[in-house]
């Protein structure tokens, strides 16, 4: 018995799941509302709200929930992340948020 007809299935069924671990995420769902909690006492130290997010996962989007985080020693202006959309590749990619100089 030729083992080539199962070699060729077993080949073809891997270069179908190597397709499937590259698939590029689908168009990013609108994000939840949130309701911003008042910001932890923290010595002091000014708080600027993190609006939250979808993150994919590989398989679909996860939510992460937004956050208060330290302003001190930053500059004053924080950029939230955004999903944005490759116009050549239709692809999403996810740009962190990140302090900017005003």
């Amino acid at each position: 018995m030729s083992r080539a007809p199962l070699l060729a299935v077993l080949f073809a069924g891997a270069l179908a799941l190597a397709g499937c671990a590259a698939t590029p995420p689908p168009p990013v769902p609108p994000a939840k509302s949130e309701t911003i909690p008042l910001p932890p006492v923290a010595g002091g130290v000014p708080q600027i709200w993190e609006p939250g997010h979808w993150d994919w996962n590989g398989q679909g989007y996860d939510w992460v929930a937004g956050k208060w985080i330290p302003r001190d020693g930053h500059p004053t202006t924080f950029m939230p992340g955004y999903w944005a959309k490759n116009p050549n590749t239709g692809t999403w990619t996810w740009q962190p948020g990140h302090w900017a100089k005003s």
